[in-house]
């Protein structure tokens, strides 16, 4: 009896973790192969953009251009996330993991706003590893 309320009680929260997130996953996929059409889907309007301590305020299709070139002059081989979270303030959540690419490799950080039913990067930063 109690292993069923256990199961009854904590089986939902199990499959709930399993799901995973399906925007950081996309994200992340569009790391590893360089892609930064894929990327821009998730670009907020106005992105803040930080590549190797140059960072600026900018719109949606100049990150995508900023990001294309760094692609292009750091072909990627693939992306790893080494922490996610959630914000305490609020249901923003962020990402940082490890871009292995032909010239090295980067840590990437990525900030996420949520809300009105949608995800968007409000940040993205390339640092060298």
């Amino acid at each position: 009896m109690r292993n069923m309320l256990f199961l009854l009680l904590f089986a939902p929260f199990v499959v709930l973790a399993d799901q995973g997130n399906p925007t950081l996953d996309a994200i992340s996929r569009a790391l590893s192969s360089g892609d930064a059409d894929a990327l821009s889907q998730y670009l907020a309007d106005n992105v803040e953009v930080s590549i190797l301590d140059k960072e600026q305020s900018c719109s949606k299709a100049k990150a995508t251009g900023l990001i294309r070139a760094f692609f292009d002059a750091n072909k990627p081989k693939g992306f790893s996330q080494v922490h996610q979270g959630t914000s305490r303030e609020n249901s923003d959540q962020y990402c940082i993991g490890n871009l292995s690419s032909t010239t090295g490799t980067y840590r990437v950080y990525i900030y996420l706003k949520v809300g009105g039913g949608s995800t968007t990067i409000q940040e993205i930063r390339f640092d060298k590893g």
